[in-house]
């Protein structure tokens, strides 16, 4: 077991320095040897901001495989754009070096094949960074539907409801890649957040799998509204957006649930996950943070707000055992905790030199719904079968998520 995780942090951008300066400076058992971006204003920042945190000053460079020719590092952090995650995580396989992806969607069926392939051919492990998969409701719902308290689940949705139009608009002025991906695709570029969650619920890889879906997509006008009110006299004012306002996807599982996705990100809106579950025996509804739970809530059928803002009561006895050991010792990091979990994770496997919680055939079906939605969408709305990234393996159960 190693005592210290030496590692690259590959991408400096918002999320790239919001990481480090939140979680991986505050992790004492990890040590940051390098930092890569392609802008030097962006490296020397991350440099200075690890050295004045007491630590020695990182190697910094612009070239990813500067940092992967390393010996000394064990594994990499891509916080890149997402375009760049794949190509990256096979090329640090190839080298050796555990892979902590954050979070996106794939542009092919054939690179999600190459990750998968890579692995297969190195055995070094591949993990994506869904913190959701670590958030504390989604956990405690994780053990109830083990317990079997909400009974045979049925059916569950999620969705990324978050008003980014802000971020979109000032995309060129920030450097950020999400302009370019709402102005030429029109697809479910974000699911991970919401399927995550839902696809370790749903065993999903582990004697569960997504069969196929269908996708549409709502008119693309947000954006073009936002960009005339806010950003009349900017070159962005005569850009039309192909990336639809709303995007809606149902999946069909191997074991006979269906799931539905939203991407909700151009309208104005509050923040959300959605994150619902449907069993025989109740629901859970993150939106107005209730459990429904058959015979013990059923009188309150018709004034269901009287019992809105429920789950709280349940905590405990339905918290998740992660969970509970976490809030002994003090809940850290951000995303209310759920970033420092999926970190310790990851670190826990690099030292232990053991699979990852998240591994590689989770990485690629999650990633793939976003090019399998491209299509549907560019079909109206045809059904596109989602290919198994195990070959077969899904049919038993491989080990539990956590």
């Amino acid at each position: 077991m190693k005592d210290k995780v030496k590692i690259g942090l590959i991408g400096l951008g918002g999320r790239g320095m919001g990481l480090l300066e939140i979680i991986l400076l505050k992790m004492e058992d990890v040590d940051i040897v390098a930092v890569c971006d392609v802008y030097e204003d962006r490296r020397q920042r991350a440099a200075d901001v690890i050295e004045m945190a007491g630590r020695p000053r990182p190697t910094a460079v612009a070239r990813y495989r500067d940092i992967l020719n390393m010996e000394s590092v064990d594994a990499v952090v891509l916080c890149t754009s997402w375009s760049a995650h794949i190509p990256l995580a096979i090329d640090a396989m190839e080298k050796g070096k555990y892979v902590a992806c954050e979070v996106g969607g794939a542009y092919s069926m054939q690179e999600c094949w190459k990750l998968v392939e890579a692995y297969e051919r190195t055995g070094v492990p591949c993990m994506m960074l869904e913190n959701c998969c670590y958030g504390r409701d989604e956990l405690m719902l994780l053990n109830m539907v083990k317990l079997g308290v909400l009974g045979e689940v049925v059916h569950c949705s999620g969705g990324y409801h978050h008003d980014l139009r802000y971020e979109i608009a000032y995309g060129k002025e920030n450097r950020h890649y999400r302009l370019q991906e709402y102005i030429h695709r029109n697809c479910d570029n974000y699911p991970t957040h919401e399927l995550g969650p839902i696809a370790k619920l749903l065993d999903i890889n582990r004697g569960n799998r997504m069969v196929s879906l269908v996708s549409l997509a709502s008119k693309a006008v947000g954006m073009q509204e936002y960009v005339k009110s806010n950003r009349g006299d900017s070159e962005l004012a005569h850009t039309r957006f192909k990336q639809g306002d709303i995007v809606t996807t149902v999946i069909q599982c191997a074991r006979g649930e269906t799931i539905t996705l939203t991407l909700d990100t151009t309208l104005p809106r509050y923040y959300s996950r959605g994150f619902t579950v449907r069993g025989t025996k109740g629901m859970y509804m993150e939106d107005n943070r209730s459990l429904f739970l058959d015979g013990e809530h059923t009188l309150y059928e018709t004034k269901w707000k009287t019992q809105w803002d429920n789950v709280d009561r349940y905590r405990e006895k339905f918290d998740h055992p992660l969970w509970q050991s976490y809030l002994k010792e003090g809940v850290r990091g951000g995303h209310d905790g759920m970033d420092w979990l999926v970190f310790k994770g990851f670190f826990d496997s690099v030292r232990n030199g053991t699979q990852t919680p998240i591994d590689v055939y989770d990485m690629a079906s999650w990633m793939s719904i976003s090019s399998l939605t491209e299509d549907s969408i560019a079909m109206g709305g045809h059904p596109v079968a989602v290919p198994d990234f195990t070959n077969g393996q899904w049919i038993r159960e491989r080990g539990a998520f956590i």
